[in-house]
């Protein structure tokens, strides 16, 4: 391996399929995750998390905290501060309903798999410390889907704070895979006061970490990561503080980013519009190069 890129062994023979129109694309599920950022004296750090190996989808890559939408949260009215639904419909391309749906699931996902809150009993303040054993009753309700984003705000007196948010870059999955997510990746700041812990039942590890050191491990094949991993980490590193990155957010890019396969002198190419890092080329009987 040249470097840490999952890469599925049936991506060929699907990728094969989808080229000659016997495989039809699922839908993808809409999704967020969040990139995680805290201030060291030397550089920000970013959290991240590593997915137990026994997972059918990406076992042993490292990732970011995040998942699907709940669609309860397009149904019911989300306790909300900072920008409206509809600023951020615009930015995201989506209607009200969804947006509202995709940053709710940024924040929730969030608290479910790392502990963090964005959101405060008021417009301006955050909540502090999260853990103790009432709220881990509402964290694992959040996650067994027993009680919705909604009902969880009402019932704390909260609001959700939008604003702690920062729009970064947005994900399709593939067409030729089985699993296929729309993915909104988000920027956030560490809030005073809350620390992470890994609360997911998908990770074995998680870890605060460089940029730099990442994407050196990456490069040297240690870590492993989905594209849109590595790719945002390279992205991250072109900032000092977490502040800088969240400044950077309203002038970044959100059309998708999909992977395509085309059929060329024998091989299927797989690339990454505007990744050139990613592209694979595949022997119609091989590995891909």
């Amino acid at each position: 391996m040249a470097n840490g890129q999952w890469y599925p062994p049936e991506w060929p023979e699907r990728i094969r399929a989808l080229a000659e129109g016997t495989l039809t694309p699922v839908t993808p599920r809409r999704a967020a995750t969040v990139m995680l950022l805290k201030d060291t004296d030397t550089a920000p750090v970013v959290h991240m998390l590593r997915r137990r190996a026994s997972m059918a989808f990406a076992g042993g890559a490292y990732a970011y905290p995040g998942g699907g939408v709940d669609p309860r949260d397009d149904d019911l009215h989300v306790r909300w501060a900072g920008p409206t639904r509809a600023w951020w419909a615009s930015l995201l391309g989506v209607d009200e309903t969804s947006a509202q749906a995709i940053v709710c699931a940024a924040v929730r996902e969030t608290y479910e798999e790392a502990g963090v809150l964005l959101a405060g009993p008021a417009p301006d303040t955050v909540v502090g410390d999260t853990t103790g054993d009432d709220w881990e009753a509402d964290r694992a309700a959040l996650v067994a889907r027993d009680l919705s984003f909604a009902e969880f705000l009402d019932r704390r007196g909260l609001v959700l704070r939008s604003d702690l948010l920062g729009a970064w870059t947005r994900w399709i999955t593939p067409e030729f895979e089985p699993r296929r997510y729309d993915t909104w990746f988000f920027v956030a700041a560490l809030p005073k006061g809350q620390r992470t812990r890994n609360a997911s039942t998908e990770a074995d590890r998680t870890v605060w970490i460089r940029p730099a050191d990442a994407m050196d491990g990456y490069d040297k094949g240690d870590l492993l990561m989905m594209p849109p991993t590595i790719a945002t980490l390279r992205q991250l590193g072109a900032y000092a503080s977490a502040a800088e990155a969240l400044a950077a957010a309203p002038g970044r890019d959100l059309t998708p980013v999909l992977a395509r396969a085309r059929l060329e002198d024998g091989e299927l190419v797989l690339s990454w519009p505007g990744h050139d890092e990613f592209t694979k080329h595949i022997p119609t009987g091989g590995a891909p190069a």
